[in-house]
C-alpha cells in the first residue's frame, strides 16, 4: 500500500507538502463479465496495473503519479442494457465527469492526466479535443491497457474481445479471491452476417443479447494465473514509461 501514489487507499496528510507530475485516472465500466468475473472487472485491472506502474515510475524516473479511483460508468452497446445491474452512461454523462474532473485538477495546479482506460467500449478521443480548446494548457492522454501488448503472444485464444482468457488471466493474477472459473461460460460469439462489418470495413456496434449467450466474447477456459502474471509483468514497465515521460516531458 503505497498512500503517496493511491488515492483510493490515501489521505490529505500523505499528499499535501508532495509535488505530482500527472494525474492517472483509471476509467472502466459497470457491467457482466461473462459469468465468473466481477461486475467491476474493467475498473479493478486497469487501476491495479496502473498503481504498479506509478510506482516504477517513481522508482526508476522521480516522476510521481496520484493514481485516482477509477470510474465505473462506461459505455455500452445495445442489448447490454437489459442485463441485470448493467449501467450504461452516455458521452455526455462521461464528458461532464471529465470536465469536472479536469477543472477540478487545474484549479489545484496540476496540468496533466493520463485516463487509463479499461473498457473497451470507451472512446475519449472527441472528449479530448473539446477539452484542448477550452483547457489549451491542460495535456490529456489516453491509453488502453488492453491493447499495448499483443495478446497472441501470451495467450492462446482466437477470438478474446471481452472477460476470455485475457482479462480472466489478468485477474486470476491480481484478484484469484474474485474469479470462479468453475462457473464460466464458453464465450461463444454470434458475428455480423455482414461479412463487411466482420472484416472492419465498417463499423457498428454489436448488439450484445444477439451476439453473446453468456455476455463473454472468447473463451476463458485455458485461464491461468500464470499466464496473467507474465502479461502484467510485461506491461507494467511499458506503462510505466508512459507515466514517466508524461510526467517529466512537454509535448513538442
Amino acid at each position: 500500500m503505497n498512500k503517496e501514489i493511491d488515492l483510493s487507499v490515501s489521505c490529505y496528510g500523505a499528499v499535501k507538502d508532495l509535488h505530482y507530475d500527472v494525474a492517472i485516472l483509471p476509467w472502466g465500466a459497470t457491467e457482466p463479465h461473462n459469468y465468473h468475473l466481477p461486475y467491476l472487472t474493467d475498473c479493478i485491472a486497469p487501476k491495479e496495473i496502473a498503481v504498479m506502474a506509478a510506482e516504477l515510475a517513481l522508482k526508476e524516473s522521480g516522476v510521481r503519479c496520484m493514481v485516482m479511483p477509477p470510474i465505473s460508468l462506461g459505455s455500452q452497446n445495445p442489448g447490454q442494457i437489459g442485463l441485470s445491474f448493467c449501467i450504461h452512461a452516455r458521452y455526455e454523462t462521461q464528458f461532464a465527469i471529465l470536465t469536472d474532473v479536469v477543472a477540478s485538477l487545474r484549479a489545484q495546479g496540476m496540468n496533466k492526466l493520463i485516463i487509463f482506460s479499461g473498457h473497451g467500449g470507451n472512446n475519449f478521443k472527441n472528449m479530448i479535443r473539446d477539452l484542448a480548446f477550452t483547457y489549451p494548457d491542460f495535456l490529456i492522454v489516453q491509453s488502453d491497457w488492453f491493447t499495448i501488448l499483443p495478446a497472441k503472444e501470451y495467450f492462446e485464444a482466437v477470438i478474446d474481445d471481452h472477460a476470455g482468457e485475457l482479462e480472466t488471466s489478468v485477474m486470476m493474477h491480481l484478484h484469484p479471491e474474485l474469479v470462479d472459473l468453475s462457473i464460466a461460460g464458453k464465450g461463444e460469439s454470434q458475428p455480423f452476417a455482414i461479412a463487411a462489418l466482420n472484416d472492419k470495413i465498417g463499423w457498428t456496434p454489436r448488439h450484445w443479447n444477439r451476439a453473446t449467450k453468456d455476455t463473454g466474447v472468447g473463451n476463458p477456459e485455458k485461464a491461468t494465473a500464470a499466464k496473467g502474471e507474465r502479461y502484467v509483468n510485461d506491461l507494467v514497465p511499458v506503462i510505466a514509461r508512459l507515466f514517466a515521460e508524461v510526467g517529466k516531458g512537454e509535448l513538442y
